[in-house]
């Protein structure tokens, strides 16, 4: 009885990959949990600059259109322009290596006769003289050795999410491309500060604090890289 609900989990698995077959991989519904994107992501009303012209004929205007406004995202709702380009690579090497040896003898060869008295009821060959001798000899090495390599060159448009008291400003993107059945997934967050936003209205992702960058895909050469149900399974479970 306890092996039904395991061949359960097993057949609903397999069920939900047999109705993907012939499909390509579908996009993130813009309804539920990426709806903030879309309703942070409309034009707010313009707030009138008290401080700036307000006259409808004059040539100047105080706001981001003007020639020299400033267009870098500032409140949310404002959109900018996260700048990925990691190039980043990696090697180390250790060794250890460990040797010990030990020895170690006890006898009573003469102590007021005892030790004779009791050779005699001791079987042939054994003699107090040599009672204990110990040896013990171990050793032990060790080689490891890590080689990385990442380069990655990225441009995606996020969306500033919330404005915090100390003015920073938190930022969620998401960009997803889909060619033929293979679907590519490019997910962005993290804060920065206003000051850190270039006059071209981007910012690079090491200047992004609580950075999260996720780039992957989903479809049919992703699930051919991943191992079998199964074989993760057995990964896991089997001690060798």
């Amino acid at each position: 009885m306890t092996r039904l609900p395991v061949l359960f989990c097993l057949l609903a698995a397999g069920c939900s990959q047999l109705a993907a077959v012939g499909r390509a991989p579908g996009f993130t519904p813009v309804e539920g949990s990426n709806a903030q994107y879309a309703l942070y992501s409309m034009p707010l009303p313009e707030v009138a600059d008290p401080s700036g012209p307000t006259d409808a004929s004059s040539l100047w205007t105080a706001g981001s259109e003007s020639l020299l406004g400033d267009r870098r995202a500032a409140r949310r709702g404002d959109i900018l322009t996260v700048v990925i380009e990691i190039d980043d690579s990696a090697k180390m090497s250790n060794s250890s290596g460990r040797n010990r040896t030990g020895s170690q003898s006890m006898g009573i060869p003469q102590m007021f006769g005892i030790p004779q008295r009791i050779d005699e009821s001791l079987p042939e060959g054994a003699s107090m003289a040599d009672a204990v001798e110990t040896s013990s000899a171990s050793s032990f090495a060790g080689n490891g050795d890590i080689a990385r390599s990442e380069k990655l060159a990225l441009r995606v448009a996020a969306t500033v999410v919330e404005e915090l008291p100390n003015g920073v400003l938190r930022v969620e993107g998401r960009q997803e491309v889909r060619v033929n059945y293979e679907l590519r997934e490019l997910i962005v967050t993290g804060f920065v500060r206003p000051a850190d936003i270039s006059r071209r209205n981007e910012i690079t992702y090491d200047k992004i604090a609580q950075a999260q960058i996720s780039y992957g895909g989903r479809g049919r050469i992703s699930e051919v890289q991943q191992p079998r149900y199964g074989q993760q399974v057995a990964d896991v479970l089997l001690p060798f």
